[in-house]
């Protein structure tokens, strides 16, 4: 899943290339919206929330959509070729007379008045990269559980809003504990700091850089290097799975450069 930066980077592009300007063409591709007509529809808006994206019009209506896993948003000249995927994959299409926004295998995609957004981003923690952004409350969200593991912690988006696996992964290594660490023991107050801190060091760039090396193979301490050398020590970088079982996700760790719980202590 994008982590919020990533989100982010959607959102203030879409803004830049939609807002201010009305719609000559909007097809949305869902059975729920098929009959749904945005034309002539002037976008104000396109802004992120945690990981989910919001086009505003005027009149009040907001269109949400959601990347999840696969989702992606593109954007193309009049008469472009569209190269996001297959065409039975667009989800929706959103044309001014310069852009064209082309959102590619979007599983949430929905029409809903602007005064109703908390309806459904109103569970949101603090978000990371937005206006609402209080690191207090965010750490009072996180201790607010102190045994539970701190990876699984920064994923729930109800604690702070824009943290993915990427980041967990590599927060954790900068602070020097595994993904496993009760919450009360892993210092919620430096996470969230150094979280912020990455997040604003990438959100304007593609990717996810941590080391400050833009090297392929050498943009993350631990993350996707499963036996591979970790770039501080050389000991191999292990990999096991962390969250509840429905929704577990990878973990990427050194053994000797983190402390804590991991699944092979035994």
């Amino acid at each position: 899943m994008p982590e919020g930066d990533t989100v982010w980077l959607t959102a203030r592009r879409l803004d830049e290339a939609l807002a201010g300007r009305s719609l000559v063409r909007a097809d949305l591709r869902v059975p729920q919206l098929a009959t749904t007509d945005l034309t002539d529809r002037r976008v104000t808006e396109v802004v992120a929330r945690g990981k989910h994206l919001m086009t505003r019009f005027d009149g009040g209506l907001t269109l949400h959509s959601h990347l999840r896993m696969d989702g992606s948003w593109h954007l193309y000249g009049p008469g472009d070729r569209w190269r996001g995927g297959p065409l039975h994959q667009v989800r929706a299409v959103l044309e001014t007379p310069a852009r064209v926004a082309v959102g590619y295998r979007l599983p949430v995609l929905e029409l809903l008045p602007t005064a109703e957004e908390d309806s459904v981003v109103g569970h949101l923690g603090p978000d990371l990269l937005g206006p609402d952004w209080d690191p207090a409350e965010a750490v009072a969200r996180l201790r607010a559980e102190p045994a539970r593991p701190v990876g699984e912690a920064l994923l729930d988006q109800r604690n702070l809003a824009g943290v993915g696996n990427v980041y967990v992964s590599e927060l954790c290594f900068l602070r020097g504990i595994t993904p496993w660490t009760p919450v009360g023991e892993a210092g919620p107050e430096k996470l969230v700091v150094l979280a912020k801190k990455l997040l604003e060091a990438n959100k304007a760039r593609p990717g996810h850089i941590t080391t400050g090396d833009l090297r392929r193979g050498r943009t993350h301490w631990v993350y996707g290097r499963e036996h591979r050398p970790c770039l501080r020590c050389g000991t191999a970088v292990r990999v096991g799975q962390h969250g509840p079982p429905e929704r577990a996700r990878v973990a990427y760790w050194c053994p000797r450069c983190q402390r804590g719980p991991h699944p092979h202590a035994n």
